[in-house]
Formats: C-alpha cells, structure tokens, sequence
C-alpha cells in the first residue's frame, strides 16, 4: 500500500522522502508504551509556550486516544514504522528495553550500525545517555531556551524519564478505557508494549 503524505502521521514512514528508502538507509526507531508517552506529550505540551492549550487530564486522554494531539495518532505511528521493518533496515527499539537494559541496547545498535564495541566504550556511551546525565547537561535538557519557548517552571523538558510513570497519572477507569482502546487499535498485529518494569 502506497501511503499518502497528506493523510500519514507526523514522522510516519510515508513522510520519509522516496530518495531515503531508495538508497536503502537504516533507521532507528524508538517506541515507547501508549500510557508513558501520552503522559510525557501531556507535560510537554503544558510547558512548550509553541503548543496549544492541553486542555483538562481527561480531555487530553480523549484527544490522545484521537490522533488529534501536534504529533497525531500515536497508534497510527508505532504500527506504521512497525510494519515498514519487514521492507527496510529499521532497527525498532522499545523504550522500556532501553530503560532495563542500556548497554544491550546499546550493543544492538551498535551491531545494526556495523560497530563492534568494546564493553568499556558501551558502559560509557550508558553513563552519558542514562537520564540522569542527559537531565543535567544543558545540550540535552534545553535549558538555556527562553521561558517564552520552553516554561520549565511549569514542567521540565527532562521530566522524570521512567516506565510506569502513568498510574500516577490515570484512574482505574481511565486505565480500564485506554487498554481497551490500545487493544483495538493494536489488534491484528504482533506489537507489544510493557508498560512497567
């Protein structure tokens, strides 16, 4: 199936140029749990002054569950670029593997990439992406954008960077009414998410 610029989610394989896939490119792709990320475009879309009005905790939900937040349908998105590894050199990651296991994953990308690594060089490449530095290096947590841009008085753009985040977050119903949807939406392919550790 050829996909339509017009109609295909934000960073969706469709919107890659044709040039990309015709000269073979490899992508990395990194997903992350349905529930996690809508908490993490909740925050971010409070603190990014460029974004509109979020709306109440519940509206959002309904609105994520939609496709109808600035990066579109979440659902849309993940099976898209799940679909298209089967076709293209795309190295899909979860975020969740990464969290539990960061010199592996490393490893993994490392190896997609033709790279052999030695433990000490994965084990610093770890210490230097793990959240806890990236969150205190101004390169990585946009600290020096004005307030105008990014209001980190309202939520910092490295917030927590957890797994399982989201139940603090939702109420057993709204829990209940977001599994059920994922599960619809996530019906018919072999895409699995964790959503703790």
């Amino acid at each position: 199936m050829e996909l339509n610029p017009e109609t295909v989610p934000l960073g969706s394989p469709g919107l890659v140029p044709q040039s990309f896939w015709e000269n073979d490119c490899k992508v990395i792709y990194v997903a992350r749990n349905a529930k996690d990320n809508l908490v993490s475009y909740y925050h971010f879309q409070q603190m990014n002054q460029a974004l509109p009005e979020t709306g109440s905790w519940e509206q959002y939900i309904s609105s994520f569950l939609s496709g109808q937040v600035s990066w579109g349908s979440w659902f849309d998105h993940v099976t898209g670029w799940w679909e298209s590894k089967a076709k293209h050199r795309i190295l899909y990651l979860f975020y969740e593997d990464l969290k539990e296991d960061p010199a592996r994953e490393i490893d993994r990308v490392a190896r997609f990439l033709g790279k052999g690594l030695d433990q000490a060089v994965i084990d610093r490449i770890a210490d230097h992406t793990s959240f806890v530095q990236m969150k205190e290096n101004p390169m990585t947590n946009y600290s020096t954008l004005p307030t105008f841009i990014f209001n980190q008085a309202v939520s910092p753009f490295m917030r927590k960077g957890t797994v399982g985040d989201w139940k603090q977050h939702f109420t057993v119903s709204q829990s209940e009414r977001f599994d059920e949807e994922s599960r619809r939406r996530l019906a018919g392919t072999s895409l699995r998410f964790r959503t703790e550790l």
